[in-house]
Formats: C-alpha cells, sequence, structure tokens
C-alpha cells in the first residue's frame, strides 16, 4: 500500500514541510531509512540522523527545530511516536485477516462459535465454550471447557486455556502461554512430603488485556485470579493464583507475581520484578528493573528500585556510595591498624 505524505499528514492532523506529493510504502528506522519509507523522530538522541536519512518522511514533534539541513519531508504532529503508532495500527488493520473453520479443528457440539471466526488447524474447542464474534483462534490452540472468549479477541499458535477461565473482548495472547494452569497451591505433611490443593478457581481476563508469549497465569484456589483491563504484559511472565492486577498496569519480561498479592492500576514494573506474595502494591507505583518488593507499597504514584526495593531517590545516592566502598573498607583497614598502634604505644 501507498500513501502520499498529504494524505498522512491529513490522518494525522498534521502540518507538511517539503513535497505534499511523495509517497511511502514501509516503514524503517530513521538511522536505516531509506526511499520510499516512513521514520519518525521522537528521541532527541537520534536527532543527528534526520540530516542524513534516506527516509522519504520523517514525523517529527511541532516543537523540533532542525540544526541543519533535511532532504525528507516532514510531517510535524503533536507527538511524533503517538502519532506513528498510529500509523502502524492503521497498516496493521489492513491487513488481511484470516477467515473460517479449518478441517482439522475440534470444536464439541455444545461449544457455541460466533461469526466471523478464524480456528486453524489441530485448534480445540471444549464442552459449553462460547467464542466470541470475530475472534481468531491459531493452529494449535486449546480452550478448555466452559471457557468464554470474548469477540474480537486473539489467540496465538500454542496458546493454552484452561477449563473455566473468562477472556473479555480484544484481547490478544501470545504463542505459548497458558491461562489458568494450577496456582502453586501444596499442604506440607509429614516425611518432607506436599499434598496437593485442588486449585478450583478460574481466570479471568478483562477488555483490551494483552499478553506475551511464553506467560504463565495461575488459577485461583478459590474465586479468580484477576486481570484488570487495558493490562499489559511483557513475555515470560509468572501470575500467581488469586492475583489482582489493576487496570493498565504494564509489566516487561520476566516479573513474577506470587499468590494472593494485589497489584493497583496504572502501574509500571520493569524487566524481573519481584513481588512477595499476600502484600497490597498502590496504584500508580513505579518499580525498576530487577527489584525485590517483600512488604506493602501504600503510597500512591511512587517510584522504588533495588532488592529489596527503597525510594528511587535513595537509591540512586546510595549506589554512589556502593561504588565506593572497596576504598572506603581500605581507609577501614588502615584506620584500624593506626588506632592499634596508638594504643600499644
Amino acid at each position: 500500500m501507498e500513501f502520499t505524505a498529504s494524505a498522512i499528514a491529513g490522518f494525522l492532523k498534521g502540518e507538511i514541510e517539503g513535497n505534499p506529493e511523495v509517497k511511502v510504502n514501509t516503514i524503517a528506522k530513521i538511522e536505516e531509512g531509506h526511499e520510499g519509507a516512513l521514520s519518525f523522530l521522537a528521541n532527541p538522541k537520534y536527532e543527528h540522523y534526520i540530516y542524513s536519512t534516506d527516509s522519504s518522511i520523517v514525523l517529527v514533534n511541532k516543537s523540533f527545530v532542525p540544526s541543519g539541513g533535511i532532504r525528507a519531508t516532514l510531517i510535524r504532529v503533536e507527538n511524533a511516536y503517538e502519532s506513528f503508532a498510529s500509523l502502524l495500527r492503521l497498516v496493521d488493520q489492513a491487513r488481511p485477516r484470516k477467515k473460517g473453520i479449518h478441517p482439522t479443528a475440534v470444536i464439541e457440539p455444545s461449544a457455541k462459535v460466533g461469526s466471523d471466526v478464524y480456528i486453524g488447524p489441530y485448534a480445540y474447542v471444549g464442552d459449553n465454550c462460547q467464542i466470541g464474534d470475530g475472534c481468531s483462534l491459531y493452529p494449535h490452540v486449546y480452550i478448555g471447557d466452559n471457557t468464554n472468549v470474548g469477540g474480537r479477541s486473539i489467540l496465538y499458535p500454542g496458546v493454552k486455556v484452561y477449563h473455566e477461565c473468562i477472556l473479555g473482548e480484544g484481547c490478544i495472547i501470545h504463542a505459548g502461554s497458558v491461562i489458568g494452569s494450577d496456582g502453586f497451591g501444596f499442604a506440607p505433611q509429614s516425611e518432607n512430603e506436599y499434598m496437593k490443593i485442588p486449585q478450583l478457581g478460574n481466570v479471568i481476563l478483562e477488555d483490551n488485556v494483552e499478553i506475551g508469549a511464553n506467560v504463565t497465569i495461575d488459577r485461583a484456589t478459590m474465586g479468580s485470579t484477576i486481570i484488570r483491563k487495558g493490562v499489559k504484559l511483557d513475555n515470560l511472565i509468572q501470575i500467581g493464583h488469586n492475583v489482582e492486577v489493576g487496570e493498565n498496569t504494564v509489566m516487561a519480561a520476566q516479573s513474577g507475581i506470587a499468590g494472593s498479592t494485589k497489584i493497583g492500576k496504572n502501574c509500571m514494573f520493569g524487566g524481573q520484578v519481584g513481588i512477595a506474595g499476600h502484600i497490597k502494591i498502590a496504584n500508580g507505583t513505579k518499580i525498576g528493573a530487577q527489584a525485590g518488593i517483600l512488604s506493602v507499597i501504600k503510597e500512591e504514584n511512587t517510584a522504588i528500585i533495588g532488592s529489596p526495593a527503597i525510594d528511587v531517590r535513595q537509591f540512586m545516592k546510595s549506589s554512589v556510595l556502593f561504588k565506593r566502598l572497596p576504598d572506603m573498607k581500605t581507609k577501614l583497614d588502615t584506620l584500624e591498624k593506626e588506632v592499634e598502634a596508638l594504643k600499644k604505644r
């Protein structure tokens, strides 16, 4: 598909500087730009590329002031990054979507399947399931008995959704993720043995949740593990049983949330964050990568980092001392020797 600068500017309500009729048919990073490509500049540290890029069109913020000549046609918008994301969504929506039910798919007679769906090869839909209108179940997807999948949801290859789970509308689950596997519940017995505690609850994903590849979300022991609307989970995340994640919270890869913890809304977690069980995290909490949270976070909109985590400003001050510890140890050893020498006198 080809778009002119004027068409793109019209869609984004932007202002053109350069040739309004120049055409693009692909996208590219600004440092890898070529003729016919559209790029964007949002981060100032990449500004030097705009003076040499071969991209035909570059989206920039309205506040951008160039310090040299630019060959590309510019489209000025309020937020170049958000505008670029809007264009990507437009292109993605224009792609043809698979439809129909493959003959190798197995759908139990009691299941109800909506209209305009795609169910790929070797997918399975269990008893009494409901698959909403416009859903896409890619090859080898498994939907357990009594599970509801909301309309327009997309489950990529190899996704497994266990029995009695509920997925809202517009959810996206990437390849290999498992929703509703048993929570980690075992009661210690004599002789160092453990008795399995049946996990009788389920998992609820509200609307517009997106889950990355190879994520596991455990079903509740009783009740529900709940992922609220708009939550975005990166790849390789573990969510324990009876956890609740508040709406529009985002988590980066390899984070882990232990059982029965309640995460507030609008939180942001960096990669490899670990959260202990049975605690609460306040709304708007921002947690840096590899942080370990062992206790309740009560104050909203705080930023913390470290393991155990502390206020980010305290951590930055402490990190200066971390670097000086070897020198401080040397000085301390020297002082101890001097003190011992004075005592002997």
